[in-house]
């Protein structure tokens, strides 16, 4: 069995809550014994074979007949979750800025939001960093700037919301513990 990682965006925000009990029960029935959670922000662990997009389907599924929301889930294998957090570029001053990564499950999506955040797929400003990943963006903002900054107004348009999720750098290594 391989090791999955299944993300899910927007989970205990905006009106979105569950816990995680009722996650794991909900995958439970949904033909994935043994999921674990990490955190309460919807990160799951999972063994299973099947391939990562039907996963994603019978996840969101799941989700969509259980809480009655829009489920966007990512699914990555564990494996590449490792070369993700190891390929991380930037020299983060975690006092400072936060490292994020946010994945995207759709190549067409990817390139628009990286043509999207100024064309080339690296930048540095005195604001925010970014730099173009295999399947993700990487990125590092300044902490409590979040949610203002040119790139994290991009990443709140409608375009890639079923799309896209972002973790905190030590949330995804925490996912591979």
């Amino acid at each position: 069995m391989r090791t999955q990682v299944v993300l899910l965006r927007g989970v205990n925000v905006q009106g979105t809550t569950m816990t995680m009990a009722d996650l794991r029960a909900t995958l439970d029935a949904a033909g994935f014994p043994g999921a674990r959670t990490v955190l309460a922000s919807g990160n799951v662990i999972l063994a299973d074979d099947r391939p990562g997009e039907q996963i994603r389907e019978l996840v969101e599924v799941a989700l969509r007949d259980r809480f009655g929301y829009d489920a966007w889930v990512q699914v990555v294998e564990q494996d590449e979750l490792a070369r993700i957090a190891a390929d991380y570029p930037f020299d983060t001053d975690e006092s400072t800025h936060h490292p994020y990564v946010v994945f995207c499950r759709d190549a067409g999506a990817l390139a628009a939001l990286q043509e999207t955040v100024h064309g080339p797929p690296e930048r540095a400003d005195d604001v925010e960093r970014v730099a173009a990943g295999e399947r993700v963006l990487y990125w590092e903002t300044p902490k409590g700037r979040s949610l203002d900054t040119p790139i994290a107004k991009v990443l709140a348009r409608k375009r890639f919301k079923a799309d896209t999720t972002t973790r905190n750098l030590r949330t995804v290594r925490k996912l591979l513990n």
